[in-house]
């Protein structure tokens, strides 16, 4: 993503870096111009990984226990696509959610709703020849998130792409069809434009449903251009 200063207007789509109600961004969003690195020396210091580091077991949420987490298992699956709509090849996809009962495994999560122990709530994969990633997870719950009284976050998965280089990192969030909480969701609402707004949300899909095992959904996420999936406001 290009950098520019805290002022400028966001892109189509995109949220503002300070968006007033979501409370987090006022203390996080920068406050002065942002300063332009010269990327190949950036690039040169920072982390890279291999393929050798990403297993196919990766993207299966599920199968990193002796049992079976609890909640309805589901097929995400989409491809990463450039502006002109062509696919990004080997392109690093993390994700990471909450459980079926809305808890991350994680010390910072106090919400009071049962961990499950089979359940770790993360995986990777890379996209393949036609730009595609699938992952097999747990539908998650939504969960209390004190920005104000009574928030709640609708059902999400956090998704990761790095490019071809940390500094290239996108951050963004996929949500699902017909949530009643995201008309009252600041994060979804920092996302102004509808169409936009819809980039966000996953389709069910027949066809990506395994019979008698998980229900299928559809994600594309686009890169660059007027049809870019929107990022999270604290990464823009």
């Amino acid at each position: 993503m290009r950098a520019a200063s805290a002022a400028a207007p966001q892109r189509g789509g995109h949220p503002d870096r300070a968006f007033g109600p979501y409370r987090s961004t006022g203390l996080r969003a920068p406050s002065q111009p942002l300063v332009v690195a010269t990327p190949s020396l950036v690039e040169r210091a920072a982390p890279v990984f291999g393929t050798k580091d990403v297993a196919a077991l990766d993207a299966d949420l599920t199968a990193h226990s002796t049992g079976e987490p609890l909640g309805e298992r589901i097929v995400v699956t989409g491809r990463v696509l450039d502006a002109a709509g062509r696919p990004v090849r080997n392109q690093l996809v993390e994700v990471w959610q909450a459980n079926a009962s809305g808890r991350y495994r994680h010390d910072g999560d106090r919400h009071p709703a049962p961990l499950d122990p089979h359940f770790l709530g993360g995986g990777r994969c890379l996209t393949d020849d036609d730009g595609r990633y699938r992952f097999v997870t747990i539908k998650p719950g939504a969960y209390p998130w004190r920005n104000h009284h009574n928030a709640w976050r609708p059902a999400h998965i956090h998704f990761s792409l790095f490019g071809t280089a940390f500094t290239q990192r996108l951050v963004t969030q996929m949500y699902f069809p017909g949530d009643p909480l995201f008309a009252l969701d600041p994060i979804f609402s920092s996302v102004t434009d509808e169409k936009a707004q819809q980039r966000l949300v996953a389709r069910y899909d027949h066809d990506t449903t395994v019979a008698e095992w998980a229900l299928g959904y559809q994600w594309d996420i686009v890169l660059d251009g007027p049809g870019a999936t929107p990022p999270d406001p604290d990464e823009v």
